[in-house]
């Protein structure tokens, strides 16, 4: 009888440990040198890296829309726009405005949309201006948001955070400040989330 039920629990703990086998640190997975200390106490955070120029981060956005809004309240999900070169800073700004303006659902995809279906480019303030005042943000509103200090500020921490997690290229994604993930290392983007959701688990015990 005891003999069955340790066979039973081996063959029941045995896809758990091979599971746990299947992501290395250093193979699928970087682990940083010097942890980021997390925005959250309660819940793991997680970051994605990214870009609306970038073609990778356009492409994977579906999945990552999908991801997100499956995740439960035990994972809190914060994308970060990085500046890789000056005609990337535009892009990010918009991003940061979007979200303080509370308008960031009506126009994350509708950038993606603008920038890689109807090949817009929006470098200057004037053409982030108009792309705004498509989706209801008025002139004020907009100039006050470019302006403002809570932009610059937030524009120096993604900065940072992106140079601590030594991002080197998007999209690549942060789960709670200690591990980076991108799709070089985990082989595809399908790869990326399943390493992430491993490292959410790993965070989660």
């Amino acid at each position: 009888m005891f003999k069955k039920i340790g066979t039973i629990i081996a063959l029941i703990s045995f896809p758990m440990f091979a599971m746990a086998a299947t992501y290395q640190a250093g193979t699928h997975y970087l682990v940083l040198d010097e942890p980021i200390k997390s925005s959250s106490a309660e819940a793991v955070v997680v970051n994605e890296f990214f870009g609306y120029t970038c073609p990778h981060c356009n492409n994977f956005e579906s999945q990552l829309h999908k991801w997100a809004v499956e995740q439960t309240d035990g994972v809190v999900f914060m994308p970060i726009p990085v500046i890789f070169g000056r005609s990337w800073e535009p892009y990010a700004k918009a991003y940061f405005i979007a979200q303080n303006l509370g308008v960031l659902e009506q126009t994350h995809q509708a950038m993606y949309d603008a920038v890689h279906i109807d090949e817009r480019r929006m470098t200057n303030q004037q053409a982030l201006a108009s792309f705004f005042a498509e989706h209801g943000v008025s002139k004020a509103d907009f100039d006050s948001a470019y302006d403002s200090f809570d932009l610059k500020n937030k524009l120096r921490q993604s900065n940072r955070l992106a140079a601590q997690a030594k991002i080197t290229g998007v999209p690549s994604m942060l789960v709670n400040g200690k591990y980076m993930v991108n799709t070089t290392l985990a082989g595809s983007n399908e790869g990326m989330l399943a390493v992430v959701d491993y490292l959410v688990e790993l965070e989660s015990q």
